[in-house]
């Protein structure tokens, strides 16, 4: 079996859009067919063979650590390649806010290393597989990301990003007719993509600055340095409290 990397989750917004929801609880922990959002996550991340999971954290943080606390591990595991250690970036704890996802990422760089995986903590994708096979192929590469689209959602029905032929991630012109399709927040990256040239932020962040990802995906995008695929399992943005009810309401059904 190849050697997984680790993964980094991103679980810092506030979910403004969930709200009155999530007033006294993180998005993350939010349950979702019986499982906390971000459960789902670490289940796949412990099947799949990665050992070590870096959580960024930012409002109501404390409850996500006190939920999954130091380790994750799958019921009757025997195995250590399903034993998860967490560890996390406690952005509100050290800037009193959350970064963004690119300075969120920049910040925890020092606990993830040269590559790793990412996944937003508010996404629901039972089906996805975080498969060593597709780090393999990463690690063999000089892609400095990898990221998997999906079709568009009704809420983001113009998409991100285009998609070439030879599996290129493309930063399609406004005027440009191929299509988009939406990242789906899951992807290998490089640390090299968050330093010059393609990033600006000090390594380790440590004056938290906040930063957006996408500026950064489009400069590599530009240079050929960043390669897509397109996941056609279940997946859900569960950014209102509508989705969150209608997936709740199909597992129920």
């Amino acid at each position: 079996m190849h050697t997984q990397p680790p993964a980094l989750l991103l679980a810092a917004g506030r979910g403004e859009r969930m709200r009155p929801l999530t007033d006294h609880m993180p998005k993350p922990l939010l349950s979702v067919q019986g499982r906390p959002l971000l459960e789902w996550h670490l289940r796949a991340l412990a099947q799949a063979g990665v050992d070590r999971v870096v959580i960024n954290t930012a409002w109501l943080g404390e409850q996500i650590e006190a939920r999954f606390s130091s380790g994750f591990g799958l019921q009757g595991a025997q195995d250590q390649r399903e034993q998860l250690s967490i560890l996390y970036s406690h952005e509100g704890r050290d800037f009193g806010r959350a970064l963004e996802t690119g300075g969120g990422i920049a910040r925890a760089l020092p606990r993830l290393g040269p590559l790793f995986w990412l996944a937003a903590g508010d996404v629901f994708a039972p089906d996805f597989r975080f498969e060593a096979e597709a780090a393999r192929r990463f690690r063999q590469g000089d892609a400095l990301a990898h990221l998997w689209l999906v079709e568009n959602p009704a809420h983001n029905a113009r998409g991100d990003f285009g998609l070439s032929d030879q599996g290129l991630a493309l930063n399609l012109p406004a005027d440009d007719a191929r299509p988009r399709y939406t990242y789906s927040t899951i992807a290998l990256l490089r640390a090299e993509l968050f330093a010059a040239p393609w990033c600006d932020i000090p390594a380790g962040n440590p004056e938290g600055l906040a930063a957006p990802l996408a500026p950064l995906l489009r400069r590599a995008m530009d240079a050929g340095r960043v390669t897509a695929e397109l996941y056609r399992g279940r997946w859900t943005d569960v950014g209102t409290p509508e989705r969150l009810a209608a997936l709740n309401a199909h597992a129920a059904g």
